[in-house]
């Protein structure tokens, strides 16, 4: 439990740092580095080593791009060289059809594109919301959807370890209860109306340039965070599914105690795109 506490306030510290550099390209640097980490453990998860790296170099490039695609050249490149990528893959599949196994090519393939739109979701917002614009509006989502996540995460561990009785997913994660769900639903509520609350009164507005956060906000935040902490737990369930049938116990080990990235950004994969849609549609008015 130390060393887990530790690793948590140390990246708590780097991801201040991070968001401090959020209006630069360090920002988008970051996030593709982390999200080419992920990709990696898919690739070892799956099964695959040296003799098969260029499976995982085909997924950098188009990776890039779209984690870079705050830039008018990036998007420009996007579609071609993901279209290549695809062909690539296929083309690869052909050249080694006795050696190469289709299920984990697919299996890697697929889990790479959560990956991707994650963390694509990050980039969606921040270009939806300039600062120059909208101040801390995107930085405060970001948040909000880690706060769904790992706030979720820890009330449900917490209402588990208090309340739980009634297995949820006994096969794919024996440790999760119904009872831990709930509570981790009512954290995520409870924890994203915070949050909107601290950061309402930190800015003086929200949602606009003029408009202060209404009630209708509030419903949606809390509406939003029930769902949100839904999706963290299939995230979670998904990730420990794919552990469970390769016959690994973690993804990675670069952070002690917590694991690998998936392992830690497993219950984000499916919040990171539902906030990023709710923020396009029921928040803002975009051209």
């Amino acid at each position: 439990m130390k060393t887990r506490i530790i690793t948590a306030v140390v990246g708590l510290a780097v991801l201040a740092v991070v968001l401090a550099f959020f209006d630069t390209i360090l920002f988008d640097l970051v996030l593709a580095a982390i999200c080419l980490l992920a990709i990696h453990e898919v690739f070892t998860a799956m099964g695959f080593g040296k003799k098969q790296w260029y499976l995982y170099a085909a997924a950098v490039p188009f990776t890039m791009l779209l984690m870079l695609s705050s830039s008018g050249a990036a998007r420009a490149a996007l579609l071609a060289v993901g279209f290549l990528t695809v062909l690539f893959y296929n083309v690869v599949l052909i050249a080694h059809d006795k050696t190469l196994d289709f299920g984990k090519l697919s299996g890697f393939i697929y889990f790479s594109g959560v990956i991707l739109f994650c963390f694509y979701s990050l980039i969606h917002l921040k270009r939806c919301l300039p600062m120059d614009m909208y101040g801390y509006d995107a930085i405060y989502f970001i948040l909000l959807i880690l706060c769904f996540a790992w706030g979720g995460d820890t009330c449900a561990y917490f209402a588990g370890r208090a309340f739980g009785k009634h297995k949820l997913a006994p096969v794919v994660s024996p440790n999760k209860t119904v009872e831990g769900a709930i509570g981790g639903v009512i954290g995520s509520v409870v924890i994203g109306l915070l949050a909107t609350i601290i950061y309402s009164a930190l800015s003086g507005r929200f949602a606009s340039l003029t408009v202060a956060v209404t009630a209708r906000h509030y419903i949606i935040i809390a509406a939003m965070g029930a769902v949100a902490s839904v999706l963290g737990i299939l995230g979670d369930l998904f990730a420990s599914a794919v552990k469970r049938q390769v016959g690994i116990k973690d993804y990675g080990t670069i952070f002690p105690g917590h694991g690998g990235i998936l392992d830690r950004f497993d219950s984000v994969m499916f919040i990171a795109p539902l906030v990023s849609i709710v923020v396009r549609y029921f928040f803002y008015v975009f051209q």
